[in-house]
């Protein structure tokens, strides 16, 4: 079995492959895509551990990451995506903006 996420974060791993996405508009995609029920459980696990999350990706160089860090960056790339749409409109989209989109000219790093 191959290690989707760092060992002090292993009960995430469950949301790797949703959401360990590699750009910004495959992030805004799931996002609109996904039921708010859905997201709300994503944003349940991975919010209260945050800091904790922020802290441990900290201890690397952005140079060098395991594929496994790589992935907790990305959940955390993921979070701030969906966190407005749990803690402002409780829906996945946009309120009242149509067909939105998001053009990502450079993507962060990794």
């Amino acid at each position: 079995m191959t290690v989707k996420l760092p060992a002090p974060f292993a009960e995430l791993e469950q949301f790797v492959d949703d959401w360990a996405l590699a750009t910004e508009t495959e992030r805004y995609t799931k996002r609109i895509t996904t039921p708010m029920e859905d997201i709300q459980a994503f944003y349940d696990a991975i919010f209260p551990r945050g800091k904790e999350i922020l802290d441990y990706l900290d201890s690397f160089s952005m140079e060098d990451l395991p594929e496994d860090v790589i992935n907790l960056l990305r959940m955390m790339y993921s979070l701030v995506i969906v966190s407005i749409a749990v803690e402002a409109w409780k829906q996945p989209r946009i309120p009242d903006t149509g067909a939105s989109e998001i053009l990502c000219l450079v993507e962060p790093i990794p």
